[in-house]
């Protein structure tokens, strides 16, 4: 038997949570989205020989010229089938020789955006991309082969594929979709489109960076599709002196605004999608390495890395080749689809309920110090009809209790001693999605 979840609102009545359609809604969404189109476009992407970020840009066939523009063309056709509810264009950075030792020349780095915008809020953003560039063993060379099916044609394929499902709906908010280029060579699309958003002034909700979401088998023998890891920076790399100082008094570690959009991805997937196993990694991204993520947290918003959770090194940044009996290289073979799917479906479900949700609230702050009870506070949030308190024991990486609290803006938890516990704040919509939880940045007097 199946129990309809409860919420206790402030007055302490109490009502059974009906499903609303946008919800019920997020079930279609994971179904439409389809392996078959994934691979067709990896294939694709793969065909173009390498893309390279100094490779060919003028041939329709090889090198990163043709396969930005066949993305482009398809980011058209979605926009024409949903009768043109797609920005389409191309934001481009020059890079050269004199920022890396790893750009042989000077180049246009070349990203291909395409944003759905929200009904309510458009100048709030909720992103996913993909990478268009790949390489071989040496980084630099830009002639010889470099597939890149999994790193990261899977991305790619992944993010035209969301905006293939996700396009048929409308959103409060707005969704990018991008591909970003010059990765491997220093995170310059990501870069780019960064500061691009900044001069805008985009509020941006999350950023997900998806980058090689194809392989199932690792490099160790680990087979498993149902993995995956969700990287996550712990606390805000702008924060202030002051931030920095009241951690050691109030605590929050592991809880700056990337790692809040993280643990809200793993319980959109454990309510969503129970068959997959997110792994909330505590780290930027993989030992010593980056992301294009990494960008949009350098300059202050919420972005994270989903990936698979087995990597097989011979399978990413190496030549074609048959050594030792082991067969080298970044090709279709290797690349799981239907696996892809999910993980593009796991993108795809948290970038509705984001784009659904109001935006998180701001100026929370928390009292309760030497009392029997905890307090918190916050802004009202345009598009909320309520609000949700969570709160966890200080060595949970999960929110894992929480309390309806109906449209208000300041509410005592009876009973619940503040040293206890970490507490943060969520908005609600009348569909009943919700914000990302926003951990409290100042206390009460």
């Amino acid at each position: 038997m199946k129990f309809l979840p409860i919420f206790i609102l402030a007055s302490g009545l109490s009502f059974a949570q009906v499903p609303s359609a946008n919800q019920q809604d997020i079930y279609k969404i994971i179904d439409e989205v389809s392996a078959d189109r994934i691979e067709s476009d990896v294939r694709r992407l793969a065909g173009f020989g390498t893309r390279n970020t100094f490779s060919d840009t003028i041939s329709d066939t090889r090198g990163i010229g043709a396969a930005r523009r066949w993305i482009k063309a398809e980011f058209d056709k979605i926009s024409a089938d949903c009768g043109g509810c797609l920005e389409v264009f191309y934001q481009k950075d020059l890079v050269t020789k004199e920022m890396s030792n790893r750009i042989p020349m000077d180049t246009y780095v070349v990203n291909v955006v395409a944003i759905q915008r929200g009904s309510t809020n458009p100048n709030d953003f909720v992103m996913m991309s993909g990478d268009i560039d790949s390489r071989n063993s040496d980084g630099s060379d830009f002639t010889k082969d470099a597939p890149g099916a999994n790193d990261n044609a899977s991305g790619m394929a992944g993010t035209i594929e969301a905006a293939r499902v996700l396009s048929k709906r409308k959103f409060r908010n707005s969704i990018v979709y991008v591909g970003l280029s010059g990765e491997e060579q220093g995170l310059f699309g990501g870069k780019g489109l960064a500061e691009y958003a900044k001069e805008k002034e985009w509020n941006v909700i999350g950023f997900l960076n998806n980058d090689m979401i194809g392989n199932i088998e690792g490099v160790d023998g680990v087979i498993d599709n149902r993995e995956f890891r969700i990287f996550s920076e712990p606390t805000d790399p702008t924060e202030t002196e002051r931030e920095r100082n009241g951690r050691r008094f109030y605590g929050g570690e592991v809880d700056g605004i990337s790692r809040q959009l993280a643990r809200y991805i793993h319980k959109s997937v454990q309510n969503y999608m129970p068959e997959m196993k997110p792994m909330m990694v505590y780290r930027l991204d993989r030992f010593g390495r980056g992301g294009h993520h990494r960008p949009f947290n350098d300059l202050g918003f919420a972005g994270i890395r989903i990936m698979e959770a087995h990597e097989n090194y011979t399978q990413q940044h190496q030549d074609i080749r048959v050594e030792n009996g082991i067969a080298y290289g970044d090709v279709v073979e290797h690349v799981n689809f239907p696996y892809a799917k999910k993980l593009t479906a796991v993108n795809a479900i948290n970038l509705a309920q984001l784009a659904w949700a109001p935006t998180r609230p701001e100026n929370v702050r928390i009292g309760g110090i030497v009392e029997a009870d905890a307090k918190l506070a916050w802004e009202k949030v345009p598009g909320a009809v309520g609000y949700k308190i969570y709160w966890r024991d200080t060595t949970s990486p999960t929110w894992d209790n929480s309390r309806y609290v109906g449209d208000i803006t300041e509410f005592t938890l009876k009973g619940i001693v503040i040293d206890n516990s970490f507490f943060g704040v969520a908005a609600v919509a009348a569909d009943g999605t919700e914000s990302v939880v926003s951990f409290p940045s100042g206390t009460m007097r």
